[in-house]
């Protein structure tokens, strides 16, 4: 129902007017919807999003009009429903855009460099030349992971890392099976890597997963952090590890015996970072990341929703593929079963363990969010926590022993206090290789949590251990 919609407000399939817009923000409007996921522009609509209504004798004016600036200022050519509708007494005029099969759309008066846009949250923005060229391949039906890379030779490539992983899973590949799955190419009588090929193998700058589990809930202090910057297997499965090591274990009695369960899902979580590997945008000049905080487990893949799709149409199941070699390999691989069936299978997985679980597209980003749930867990000590009498050393510094409670950064300052007795602002600064602003944010950290000692007020303070003098 047009109302129901109405009420959300806008998003990227929604924009709403009370007004008619000038002429080019129409057609700026219309370019980007026929970009994206098509969507409607609805006249009548004030921004508190109640129902004002446009003049009833005006209505096949602003028809005819709208027509006009679509077919005047917008190319290839746009042909969308523009209709009025009655809500509550009132009429608005709705002008329906469907995603087009001809991309790039642009502003004639621009030029498809400068007059291309596209739908980002409730916004149009322009498009870049990689997202042009996206929508290029998008209309040839083509993905930017089998394309040839010329940057580098195949015997320059180690490509037992692929052939191993058939193996653990007794299934034979050789040289025939990789051209097969395109992730080599011959071209001019020569064979070639595909981008996908360079992906799997770490290749690319922007193949990393960056985790960290940090304190409380916010970004502020972190307990431990970690980047994989290896191929696409070694990243998923240390990700995972990290997973592991900072989610509690949920404790279960089965009969006789105690079943420990993470708290959140391992296949779930697993089925997540698939996803994100297999439909993350490559183009994009940033990394996966895995945030666990106190309160939720936040997944963060860069690239919105591919191909236009919705939110609505992915937890329907819906199944567009961005990177379709990988998505083929990973198939392969035994990593997917069905197309679609992910996000499917984490709803079910979640519901049955009363867990709460969200998607989100935020910008150029999708983020999948587990909330922690409050449950009897068998705590694991931290990497640097000890027992000693059956207890754990909550601050081993009363005992002579390193504090359990600092960030790596922390650490290391700890650790250089230790062997040189003493560090300034510039020590912290060359040995974290950071600004001076953050060294000395750290050193005041560290006094705050009576490990440091400031010793003088001037340019020529320093920070030695409490207690050392």
């Amino acid at each position: 129902m047009l109302l129901d919609e109405i009420k959300k407000g806008e998003n990227k399939r929604l924009e709403l007017k009370e007004k008619l817009p000038s002429n080019e923000a129409i057609a700026k409007t219309v370019v980007a919807f026929s970009n994206t996921s098509g969507g409607k522009l609805i006249i009548g609509v004030n921004d508190n999003r109640e129902i004002v209504g446009i003049e009833e004798d005006k209505i096949f004016e602003y028809e005819e009009k709208i027509s006009s600036i679509i077919n005047d200022l917008c190319y290839p050519t746009i042909l969308p429903e523009i209709y009025a509708q009655n809500i509550n007494g009132k009429v608005v005029l709705v002008i329906e855009v469907f995603r087009g099969s001809l991309l790039p759309y642009y502003l004639k008066n621009k030029g498809k460099l400068k007059g291309t846009y596209i739908r980002i949250g409730s916004t149009n923005r322009i498009a870049d030349e990689n997202m042009i060229a996206e929508l290029q391949r998008q209309r040839l039906n083509k993905s930017f992971d089998e394309e040839i890379n010329f940057e580098f030779e195949i015997k320059d490539i180690d490509l037992n890392i692929i052939y191993n992983e058939f193996k653990k899973i007794n299934k034979k590949c050789d040289y025939d099976k990789l051209k097969n799955l395109k992730l080599i190419k011959n071209i001019n009588g020569k064979d070639m890597p595909t981008n996908a090929l360079l992906i799997t193998l770490g290749k690319f700058d922007n193949t990393m997963i960056k985790c960290a589990r940090f304190k409380g809930i916010t970004k502020e202090i972190f307990i431990d952090k970690k980047e994989f910057d290896g191929n696409l297997f070694y990243n998923l499965e240390n990700t995972i590890k990290f997973l592991q090591n900072h989610l509690n274990l949920n404790a279960e009695v089965e009969g006789l015996q105690l079943k420990e369960e993470l708290e959140i899902p391992l296949l779930a979580l697993r089925e997540v970072l698939i996803n994100a590997i297999i439909h993350r945008d490559y183009l994009r000049n940033s990394d996966i990341k895995v945030a666990i905080y106190d309160d939720i487990v936040e997944i963060v893949s860069p690239g919105g929703f591919p191909n236009g799709l919705t939110l609505e149409e992915v937890m329907n199941g819906r199944s567009e593929i961005r990177n379709k070699v990988l998505a083929n390999l990973f198939r392969e691989l035994n990593y997917v079963e069905t197309w679609g069936s992910g996000i499917g299978k984490v709803k079910k997985i979640c519901e049955e363990k009363n867990i709460k679980f969200e998607i989100n597209e935020t910008g150029n980003f999708v983020s999948i969010v587990f909330y922690r749930p409050k449950i009897n867990t068998v705590e694991k000590p931290a990497n640097n926590q000890r027992k000693t009498d059956g207890k754990p050393t909550e601050n081993r510094r009363k005992t002579g022993g390193k504090p359990t409670d600092l960030t790596i950064q922390e650490e290391i300052i700890y650790d250089f206090v230790i062997k040189n007795k003493k560090i300034n602002v510039k020590n912290a600064e060359n040995i974290l290789n950071i600004k001076s602003t953050r060294a000395k944010e750290i050193l005041k950290n560290l006094t705050k949590k009576g490990i440091l000692e400031k010793i003088g007020k001037t340019k020529g303070s320093y920070y030695i251990l409490k207690n050392q003098h």
